[in-house]
């Protein structure tokens, strides 16, 4: 709490000033974007490597471009490209000066995809988790998930293979029943975190999902599980195919959230 404290005398002391200054009148949802940019620091998780050949575009700026997005809850990078060209304060918070310089629509593609590559939320995530939230003692981890709805096409799935049917009734006499195959829970207690992010499906398909009152509720997408401590602060994520169900990834979120914080109780 002291060093988000400091942050943010911080933003409302001198930055929010300055940029007052420099800026056409700030309104205050994008006072929350510079916020949000100044305790991220999305722009230090991006290297900048010397090329050959024609210079790509500012990676940074795409950087912060790529938060502004999920700010704005924009669904589109096009709806994207309009604001940042519309918006002269917020083409020059992201990094922009001239609606010149804004890339086009294939760049931020590009990007986008090169920063899920690379794990850029994931990154910028665990490191705010590590700086402000490690040396917490977390009374609860609330363990849930929510839908993800998505564009795409749902992959098709691989059939599976029909299983060996047993005899019914007791194992005649002299006669030892087959050994019983694990579940797959007990399947992941003997997995690395390794080895549990890597076999959870993420492609994008179909799940349902029963809301509060009992009514199924289907979407086609992804699934986002979130460990949540108290005060409503997210501590790890992990997103997998609309189809996968909760428990299945309760063990890698354990796992996950007890490398990041201490905790006491999980309620799933």
């Amino acid at each position: 709490m002291e060093n988000l404290s400091q942050i943010w005398m911080r933003i409302q002391g001198t930055l929010l000033p300055f940029l007052r200054d420099e800026l056409d009148p700030i309104t205050e949802k994008q006072e929350k974007l510079i916020a949000i940019l100044e305790m991220v620091r999305i722009e230090d998780f991006i290297k900048i490597f010397p090329s050959v050949g024609r210079p790509k575009d500012d990676r940074q700026a795409l950087a912060r471009a790529f938060l502004a997005k999920a700010h704005y809850n924009m669904t589109t990078t096009t709806e994207l490209i309009e604001r940042l060209k519309g918006s002269k304060n917020l083409r020059r918070i992201c990094g922009w000066e001239l609606q010149s310089q804004v890339p086009d629509e294939w760049t931020f593609s590009r990007a986008f995809a090169e920063f899920a590559q690379m794990g850029l939320s994931e990154a910028v995530h665990a490191k705010l988790i590590q700086t402000y939230q490690a040396k917490r003692l977390v009374g609860h981890i609330s363990r849930d998930s929510t839908e993800i709805e998505a564009r795409e096409r749902p992959a098709a799935k691989t059939p599976l293979l029909p299983k060996e049917k047993r005899k019914r009734g007791r194992p005649r006499k002299g006669e030892e029943p087959g050994p019983k195959e694990p579940t797959a829970l007990e399947k992941q207690q003997q997995m690395t975190f390794a080895d549990l992010r890597a076999s959870l499906p993420t492609a994008c398909d179909r799940g349902a999902k029963k809301d509060s009152k009992g009514f199924a509720h289907c979407w086609t997408g992804y699934k986002l599980h979130i460990d949540t401590a108290d005060g409503e602060v997210p501590i790890s994520c992990i997103l997998t195919s609309a189809s996968v169900h909760d428990s299945q990834v309760a063990i890698p979120l354990m796992k996950m959230t007890a490398q990041r914080v201490t905790s006491l109780y999980d309620l799933m």
